[in-house]
């Protein structure tokens, strides 16, 4: 070679093997594929005279690829990739003119006897033969040193030398070592398994390891794992079995798992990558085959890892923002805005309001700080928020030391008088509780009227869910002329809830912006 490094020949031998691959594989398993399309045909015809050459034109093909299954099996050679390539050429070319010379007598005898039908087929036999008769000069002719415009003159090097360009310049695995991860080793033979620990250990995993599917399950179950390395031929559970429970468990479905196995046929390797397996590696395996697929099983969980983190914040995000829009906005609200609804305004036929106001809360307050004066109110309404959700009612907003609540809205209900009833007589306990609990001379005073209503959504950045109309503004009313711990309705409401609550009459009440009244006091519940 020249002087030429004995690793660099390794490479170029490497590269020849891949162009080999690359070049020569397809066409031969096409030749292979045609001949037998071509006798098909040619028995359905009963074209019997060309069975004997079509049967060497298949078994040389069948001969190429077994020529070229041995040399692709061949491991790198350093001393002397001159004599290779002669003997390569020398190989490869016998069968190929041994198709096209029984192919090409086959077409002139077809043609003669009009026999066109098996011809398309037969053709494209032959060019897949001429192709290889002409790469194999750019095999023996390639050196390695092929410079570009060489390249470009004389296309059957380019694909050479591309080959050993990228080879000559592709990262020493060692330079990838940072990606390390927890990896368990799953192999029931202790100089297997110990081995190959030691060469994770080595390159910078924490790695712990298994002699069989029951032991490996259960260490899964206790700590996590990065990536699982798993024989498939053990005794009592087979890779197989491991592999498929370990995919039907949620807590364990996405780790990866890479199969290692003595055996190699397809029918294995397609049932593990089929069962969940990201990878698969006949024993013996190079190391450094492994290392890049370690790193390559690694980099995708952690991509997946940090994609799922990202989803996971996007969610808590949003289930936050939902959270802190309930707290402003009725639900069913929320989820037409979120449906897309550019406007919410609804006209309510019938729904009950209740006004709440604590009375003496000024005077109560004026001389507490700020802070006591907010903790105090703080506890009223939190109390009466937890009345509102038990009752399901909407709380609609809070005006100084005032509260307001619809019941039937933005839902509507038939028993929204009833509900906003009870609700009340609760509200009533509840502030007597805090201000004996307090020993604050606080107490409140509920109004309450049903009617239509407009409810709807205001603002561009700080939302509020309002209520507009004429029943507002009485109950409103009702609160405002009440008497401190009663709950003062209007004829409506006394109406609706008769012979369900005990009504006490006021009698006539001139209403500011209402005019003459009958209203009346609403006692305790009779059922």
């Amino acid at each position: 070679m020249n002087g030429r490094p004995d690793s660099d020949a390794v490479r170029l031998h490497n590269a020849l093997r891949a162009h080999l691959r690359q070049e020569f594989v397809a066409p031969a398993a096409a030749i292979v594929g045609f001949a037998d399309i071509v006798i098909e045909d040619a028995d359905q015809a009963g074209l019997t005279v060309y069975r004997t050459d079509l049967d060497r034109i298949r078994s040389a093909g069948v001969a190429l690829q077994t020529l070229l299954d041995e040399v692709l099996q061949q491991e790198g050679n350093a001393s002397d990739i001159d004599g290779y390539r002669a003997k390569l050429r020398h190989d490869l070319r016998t069968p190929i003119n041994a198709v096209k010379g029984y192919g090409e007598m086959i077409v002139e005898d077809a043609r003669d006897g009009g026999h066109l039908s098996i011809l398309p087929d037969l053709e494209k036999l032959l060019a897949a033969a001429d192709g290889m008769l002409d790469r194999i000069d750019a095999l023996v002719a390639f050196s390695g040193e092929t410079s570009f415009d060489q390249a470009q003159a004389e296309p059957n090097f380019a694909d050479a030398s591309r080959v050993l360009d990228a080879l000559r310049h592709s990262q020493p695995v060692a330079v990838h070592r940072s990606i390390a991860g927890q990896i368990l080793v799953i192999d029931d033979n202790a100089s297997n398994r110990d081995l190959l620990a030691r060469q994770l250990t080595r390159d910078g995993h924490a790695v712990e390891i298994a002699a069989s599917g029951m032991e490996a399950l259960g260490i899964v179950a206790e700590r996590a794992f990065d990536l699982i390395l798993l024989d498939v031929l053990m005794p009592e559970m087979s890779g197989y079995e491991v592999l498929s429970r370990l995919k039907h468990e949620r807590r364990t479905a996405d780790i990866p798992v890479i199969m290692i196995s003595a055996l190699d046929e397809m029918e294995s390797i397609v049932h593990c990558i089929e069962a969940g397996a990201v990878d698969y590696l006949p024993k013996p395996f190079a190391p450094a085959l492994l290392r890049a697929r370690i790193r390559a099983s690694l980099e995708n969980k952690l991509l997946r890892d940090r994609e799922r983190a990202m989803m996971e914040e996007i969610r808590l995000a949003k289930e936050r923002n939902e959270t802190l829009l309930l707290s402003i906005l009725p639900k069913a609200v929320v989820e037409r805005i979120n449906g897309g609804a550019g406007m919410v305004a609804d006209h309510i036929p019938e729904a009950t309001i209740l006004f709440a106001d604590i009375v003496n809360f000024t005077p109560f307050t004026a001389k507490l700080s700020p802070s006591d004066v907010v903790g105090v109110l703080n506890r009223v309404f939190s109390a009466f928020d937890r009345l509102v959700e038990q009752f399901g009612a909407e709380k609609i907003k809070t005006i100084g030391d005032g509260y307001m609540v619809a019941v039937g809205i933005p839902e509507p209900r038939d028993d929204h008088a009833e509900v906003a009833a009870r609700l009340a007589l609760a509200m009533l306990t509840s502030l007597a509780d805090i201000r004996n609990e307090l020993g604050a001379p606080i107490q409140l005073r509920i109004g309450l009227h049903a009617g239509p209503a407009v409810a709807g959504v205001i603002g561009e950045r700080k939302f509020a869910y309002d209520i507009w109309g004429t029943t507002v503004n009485i109950a409103s009313r009702m609160e405002s002329h009440g008497i401190p711990d009663r709950v003062h309705v209007t004829k409506v409401i006394a109406d609706r809830l008769d012979n369900v609550f005990r009504i006490v009459p006021r009698g006539a009440l001139e209403v500011k912006g209402a005019g003459l009244m009958e209203t009346f006091f609403l006692e305790d519940a009779m059922k």
